[in-house]
């Protein structure tokens, strides 16, 4: 088969086998969900099929709130950088690290990125999100819930109606962690993506562009300290001494 007659499809390369057949044609990536890849495909529906799951924009094969972050960034950027997100989307199948924490950290990075450009009243709401964020950091970290890093300080006190306004509005108090996770990261990215998209920021599509990749790149950590932790844990338990490991009679 000549290279002008093979399936542009094969110039992304897949380890597990094809769920359907495979289109003639690769879908350019567009807003929205689609029904089939001869719609065409959004970021995450690309990154479906080709971890050989079913036609999802909604796979199981990345991280929630990954996923909900390139889905942000695929409807919210223009026609160019969603070309340029492309390569990006093999890069997300397979990770799914469980990190408590990574929820609140990717929040945290996309409301960082949105609270100076945003316009006044996305501002207030980057600020919500950033209090809630911090909030939850310092739960899992056993910290007082008002505790406030310095970057997060110096971020807010940039803003300091938005700051003010979201005190106020935040009265600081307990948040379950799936009730973070599920609901309030998903909305704090969104709405920072938006708020990013709708700015006056001289290059929004490359701010949006950057928080997929910083995203990616956080979940790959984590990722690998995971696997790093599990490893060894393994070679700590096989050097136990038998004798050790035996129960007692």
């Amino acid at each position: 088969m000549t290279t002008s007659s093979r399936s542009p499809w094969s110039l992304f390369a897949r380890t597990e086998p094809s769920v359907g057949p495979v289109p003639d044609t690769v879908p350019v990536l567009s807003r929205g969900r689609h029904r089939s890849a001869r719609k065409g495909a959004c970021f995450m529906e690309m990154a479906s099929w080709l971890a050989g799951e079913k036609w999802s924009d909604h796979p199981a094969c990345t991280h929630a709130l990954l996923a909900t972050t390139a889905r942000s960034v695929n409807d919210h950027v223009g026609d160019d950088a969603r070309a340029r997100i492309v390569p990006l989307i093999p890069d997300v199948i397979g990770l799914r690290p469980t990190a408590p924490r990574l929820d609140a950290e990717i929040a945290r990075d996309a409301a960082l990125l949105a609270l100076p450009v945003a316009s006044a009243s996305r501002q207030r709401v980057a600020a919500v999100g950033l209090l809630r964020c911090r909030q939850t950091l310092n739960l899992l970290d056993g910290l007082p819930l008002d505790d406030m890093d310095a970057e997060t300080a110096a971020a807010l006190d940039l803003v300091p109606a938005a700051r003010d306004w979201a005190r106020r509005f935040s009265v600081i108090g307990e948040t379950g962690r799936d009730s973070f996770a599920k609901r309030g990261a998903p909305a704090i990215v969104h709405s920072a993506v938006v708020a990013i998209a709708q700015s006056t920021a001289r290059d929004p599509d490359t701010m949006l562009v950057g928080l997929l990749e910083r995203t990616i790149e956080r979940c790959r950590a984590a990722v690998e300290q995971e696997g790093q932790a599990a490893s060894a844990a393994s070679s700590a338990s096989t050097s136990t001494p038998v004798r050790e490991r035996l129960p007692l009679r």
